[in-house]
């Protein structure tokens, strides 16, 4: 049974640190350093250089700067931009990590478990943090970029304390940003159409004229009017 829960321990610590890394990547990588500096978790040979007051003061740092680069609107897109680069790749690392001393086959498979949820979280987090923008008030982005932390912060203690509680709250995760996210995503699609029509940018033709809203026998309505009849 102990190595039961050992299992769904590592395992939960595996989706934790990957789905925490894509939403804010420093504040996963100071709370296991804290963590396992004091004693309260005992990290595997991989992850205890996390444990390191120079990682620990680096990630602490980075993260006040995050702090107020995510409530600043604009600034909190290219943010996120730039670390598709950095949260998704240190994701899987951390991931692959967490497992400790296993064959290369189950390290490849925690990374890529890792990187997925990471990948998920962040472009959840980027694509709705868009149409937040499109709110004139800054009000939005605080509310947002606080509830985000407290969802990394209690995640976090779950993945921690409850683990069995964690591994199932990821599961539903993932089918909810399998449900989620190709509507967040046709939503910044329509709404950076409408953008780029008021920048001119993109044609402005109206809904109506467009050939997915005719069948092809419908046409014949909209020909050109200085084109002879046929």
């Amino acid at each position: 049974m102990d190595a039961y829960q050992e299992l769904i321990a590592t395992l939960a610590l595996v989706m934790g640190v990957g789905w925490a890394s894509g939403i804010n990547l420093y504040a996963v990588v100071a709370v296991l350093g804290f963590a396992g500096g004091s004693g309260h978790l005992e990290l595997p040979a991989e992850l205890q250089v996390l444990e390191s007051p120079l990682v620990i003061g680096a990630a602490c740092f980075m993260y006040v700067v995050e702090f107020f680069a995510d409530k600043t609107p604009g600034v909190d897109t290219g943010w996120d931009t730039l670390h598709t680069f950095i949260r998704i790749p240190a994701g899987a690392l951390l991931a692959a990590g967490a497992v400790g001393d296993v064959t290369p086959a189950l390290q490849i498979g925690a990374g890529l478990l890792g990187g997925s949820l990471a990948a998920g979280s962040h472009f959840t987090k980027a694509s709705s943090r868009v149409l937040i923008n499109t709110s004139p008030e800054p009000f939005s982005n605080w509310g947002a970029s606080v509830g985000e932390d407290l969802l990394v912060f209690s995640g976090l203690w779950v993945m921690l304390n409850q683990p069995w509680l964690f591994v199932g709250l990821m599961i539903v995760f993932v089918v909810l940003v399998i449900w989620l996210l190709p509507k967040i995503w046709r939503l910044l699609r329509a709404v950076l159409r409408r953008v780029g029509r008021w920048l001119g940018l993109v044609k402005d033709v109206p809904d109506s004229l467009l050939l997915d809203h005719h069948p092809a026998g419908d046409l014949s309505q909209h020909k050109d009017p200085l084109s002879g009849a046929n």
